[in-house]
């Protein structure tokens, strides 16, 4: 199987941490040259260091579109090409719908965290594929790979904005995969299940445990479980899958 990323050039949003930081390495030692772009400069930074002379760090908030452009251009600058996109950047902002209390509402998810949400983690998905596209469209060739989740397939309670927005990065997926894949682009998603992040490692004690009781292979996922994922994808051995969802969840499924 042909897992080599020689000669070509990745672009990893939110690749200063977690999954995103897992998969610019790991792309990297296939062979890509990696650009990081991240809001968190010290932390992309880091990155493109540790890698080596085949990276660079951009700072870009993917809601933005004028730094999307930016970004874009300057890593067309440094690299010549873009091959590659992993819509990884994402943010979470928990609460439910509504609480209610002997009759009356004591809290709901506001406004600003709904629409904080939906700017990353979908309109930053669309921004950085909308930037892309016509690079990989006058190259004759690309893969965007988008950022999902479990939750995003079967929901999860407090997390209206988040579901949302990962439902709709596979809408967004299943649309592109028509659009694009005559002009040699590949377009598909990963749906991740829990995985270890600083993001999680926040979580208390009972939580995590119950998350893990509830994954049949008895464990939880790994940044490096979704970064292998993503090289797949990314290769020349997944050039006919498109438009697909691939969960790498451990086999979570809905009611667990």
């Amino acid at each position: 199987m042909n897992l080599s990323l020689t000669g070509r050039v990745a672009v990893i949003t939110g690749g200063g941490n977690g999954i995103g930081r897992a998969t610019a390495l790991l792309f990297a030692s296939a062979g890509a040259s990696i650009a990081v772009w991240d809001f968190a400069e010290a932390a992309g930074q880091a990155v493109a260091a540790e890698i080596g002379p085949n990276a660079a760090f951009f700072k870009v908030n993917v809601a933005a579109p004028a730094d999307v452009a930016a970004a874009t251009e300057a890593t067309l600058q440094r690299f010549g090409r873009i091959d590659i996109l992993v819509n990884n950047a994402g943010i979470t902002r928990d609460a439910q719908l509504i609480k209610v209390k002997d009759g009356e509402v004591t809290g709901r998810m506001s406004e600003a965290d709904f629409d904080a949400v939906i700017g990353v983690n979908v309109k930053g998905v669309f921004n950085c594929a909308q930037a892309v596209a016509p690079i990989m469209i006058r190259q004759g060739y690309g893969r965007i790979l988008n950022a999902s989740s479990v939750v995003g397939l079967y929901g999860n309670f407090g997390q209206t904005n988040y579901a949302a927005s990962k439902a709709g990065v596979i809408g967004m997926t299943k649309v592109w995969a028509r659009e694009l894949g005559r002009k040699g682009i590949t377009v598909n998603a990963v749906a991740p299940g829990f995985i270890i992040t600083d993001m999680t490692r926040g979580m208390p004690e009972k939580v995590l445990a119950g998350m893990i009781e509830h994954t049949p292979v008895g464990r939880a996922g790994t940044p490096e479980d979704i970064a292998n994922a993503y090289l797949y994808l990314a290769s020349e051995a997944a050039s006919f899958i498109n438009g697909a969802v691939l969960s790498v969840d451990g086999g979570l499924v809905s009611g667990t």
